[in-house]
């Protein structure tokens, strides 16, 4: 196959079922897998040339970006979805594509960037939604403020910012360290997250796709916030396995990325997203969603 799937003017022919993926990750290929059998056309690109093969045998086209000009296309797609975060100097796709998507801007029907949760920051385990204001405490919950920011300048973008919580699904869940006896579970007294399970991603954005609202912004999450260490040792007990060490989070060993998911504690609030798009997750808690994955693998 091609390494680089080249689109020419005129291709798509104005069709609405036609999903440029910029950053295709794992959120991105949970919404394709979704999307293909109804019958769409998806372009994921990629910075790897080592993963095109695998994201064409998903039924994806793959592009190589950076590295091409992505300029026709954002010409013809009516539907943009952004995954890439941003890095050092800011978002990756308007540093290298801000112009053309401007200019893109009339035609698109829908724009759809995942963010994170992390732009509230820390709460002391309280609720937030979407109307909390963005008190960041991370570099990474500061720079998805400014993305954020920086995607709702564009005049006249048809942006949809999704809110995501902490994502885990096939291939991201607490049983490989648990099986393995690595897993630990880390005590912070107060310490609570808000989840999703990535199927509930996708579900969020095909009904988002079939009913652009633009402008909005949802949070994604299950609606059980619950502590670390509760997901770990019920992980423990749905593999039959001994609940995994209890260790102080101050003297636990952890790399300063881990260490820092810490730094913040709260509970999202999903009733914008449920309201507003007909959405129910999937997996309500990380019970189902673990229970789920591990039917799954068997």
């Amino acid at each position: 196959m091609p390494l680089v799937v080249a689109a020419q003017a005129g291709h798509f022919g104005g069709m609405d079922k036609t999903l440029l993926s910029l950053g295709h990750g794992y959120s991105a290929r949970a919404l394709a897998a979704r999307l293909l059998p109804q019958g769409w056309r998806i372009i994921g690109t990629t910075r790897s040339r080592e993963k095109l093969d695998e994201i064409a045998a998903t039924g994806v086209e793959p592009m190589v970006w950076p590295g091409s000009d992505l300029s026709p296309l954002l010409q013809e797609v009516p539907n943009l979805l952004v995954s890439a975060g941003p890095g050092p100097e800011g978002d990756p796709v308007l540093l290298d594509l801000q112009d053309e998507i401007t200019a893109a801007a009339p035609h698109l029907r829908w724009v759809g960037y995942l963010s994170t949760t992390g732009v509230y920051g820390d709460h002391g385990g309280d609720w937030v939604d979407e109307t909390t204001p963005l008190t960041p405490s991370t570099r990474r919950g500061a720079a998805r403020v400014q993305a954020e920011a920086a995607w709702s300048a564009i005049p006249g973008l048809p942006l949809h910012i999704f809110r995501l919580a902490g994502i885990y699904g096939p291939g991201r869940g607490p049983f490989a360290k648990v099986r393995k006896g690595t897993a630990r579970r880390i005590i912070k007294p107060g310490q609570v997250f808000s989840r999703i399970h990535v199927e509930d991603i996708a579900q969020a954005l095909d009904l988002s796709l079939a009913k652009p609202q633009p402008g909005a912004i949802y949070n994604l999450c299950d609606d059980d916030p619950a502590p670390p260490q509760d997901v770990i040792g019920h992980a423990a007990a749905l593999l039959g396995l001994p609940l995994p060490p209890a260790v102080d989070f101050d003297k636990a060993e952890m790399t300063p990325m881990a260490r820092s998911f810490y730094a913040e504690s709260k509970k999202v609030r999903n009733d914008h997203a449920k309201a507003a798009l007909g959405w129910q997750p999937i997996y309500p808690d990380y019970r189902s969603g673990l229970a789920a994955l591990l039917e799954a693998e068997d």
